[in-house]
């Protein structure tokens, strides 16, 4: 083959990637889009990517299906997602979760950062201890003088061994110096659903799950973990405001997609996503849940997401927790 020939088929070539890239970025989606989410239908998870999803269907006219797989801590839905095809019609929405179980967890199927590409954060929502209104406990000061009294008698709710409601369980055992019982669901919303019911004590929940049934009086809350009070419940002290200085927790939801997806693919899903979450239907859904909107640019995620996997990383080995999946 000649030298001009060799040249010429390089040409062509990168003509073909160019071409190609500007018809991913311009024709997807043309089919529809499925977003894994890797817990029980009814939780904080589901509570974003549903209305999220119903608006990217209208602003791309094309269906984006949400898919509910919970189970072990939202790792069997993640794992999944990491092996699908990257051809951007997979998406992964995951949580904080996922940055704390890089480290918990023994037997993890996959890496959130070395199986996926950052997309965005769609939400940032404060944690909230939430009792059920059986007991009588009227201030945090009462539930850590009763669990240091009676240990092991409070049972504490949670999505999962390794979510973020564990974990922040598990940072108020330290910090407080109670014991209480750990009570795993495969989600947020079967979680609740018992916690409504009396069958669990209280829960460090996220106040997308917690803010109707504490509107409703079926959940009293007595702190919120976030630096500032929640605009849900301006009047619920901070941890910190009730004396625990370095006790700071925000749960987050977000989009990954999977590694090798096109770029182009991934900057028009993260441009679709924060027209959505922009809009002011979203804004009133995110805000009823108490929560912020999010909408970081993929390179900006990416480091937030590291900084999260190494604060969680400690909090795993103060604990002395490890989870065989």
């Amino acid at each position: 083959m000649s030298k001009r020939s060799i040249l010429r088929g390089i040409a062509a070539a990168a003509l073909l990637a160019v071409f190609g890239s500007a018809h991913a970025q311009t024709a997807w989606p043309e089919k529809p889009v499925r977003i894994i989410n890797p817990f029980a239908p009814g939780g904080g998870v589901d509570a974003f990517a549903r209305p999220l999803a119903a608006k990217l269907a209208q602003q791309t006219g094309m269906n984006f299906v949400v898919e509910n797989q919970g189970g072990a801590g939202g790792t069997l839905g993640a794992t999944t997602a990491s092996r699908a095809a990257p051809d951007g019609y997979t998406f992964f929405a995951g949580a904080i979760h996922h940055a704390i179980g890089e480290t918990l967890y023994t037997n993890l199927q996959y890496g959130i950062e070395k199986d996926f590409v950052p997309v965005t954060v769609l939400a940032f929502v404060p944690n909230v201890i939430v009792i059920h209104p059986k007991h009588n406990f009227r201030t945090l000061k009462d539930l850590i003088d009763y669990a240091k009294a009676n240990p092991n008698k409070l049972n504490f709710g949670s999505a999962g061994n390794g979510t973020s409601h564990h974990l922040v369980g598990e940072l108020f055992k330290l910090q407080t110096g109670t014991d209480m019982t750990h009570v795993p669901y495969k989600g947020a919303g079967p979680m609740m659903t018992d916690l409504l019911g009396g069958q669990v004590d209280l829960a460090f929940d996220g106040m997308s799950t917690s803010a109707a049934p504490i509107k409703a009086g079926r959940l009293r809350p007595l702190a919120v973990t976030t630096a500032t009070r929640s605009f849900i419940v301006p009047e619920v002290p901070t941890m910190m405001e009730s004396g625990f200085k370095d006790f700071e927790v925000t749960t987050w939801y977000a989009v990954w997609a999977v590694k090798g997806t096109p770029q182009p693919i991934i900057d028009k899903m993260y441009a679709e996503i924060v027209k959505a979450i922009n809009t002011p239907e979203l804004k009133n859904v995110w805000e009823q849940q108490g929560a912020t909107t999010g909408g970081m640019p993929p390179a900006e995620f990416g480091k937030f997401v590291h900084s999260e996997i190494e604060k969680w990383a400690k909090v795993v080995k103060a604990s002395k927790l490890k989870i065989d999946l």
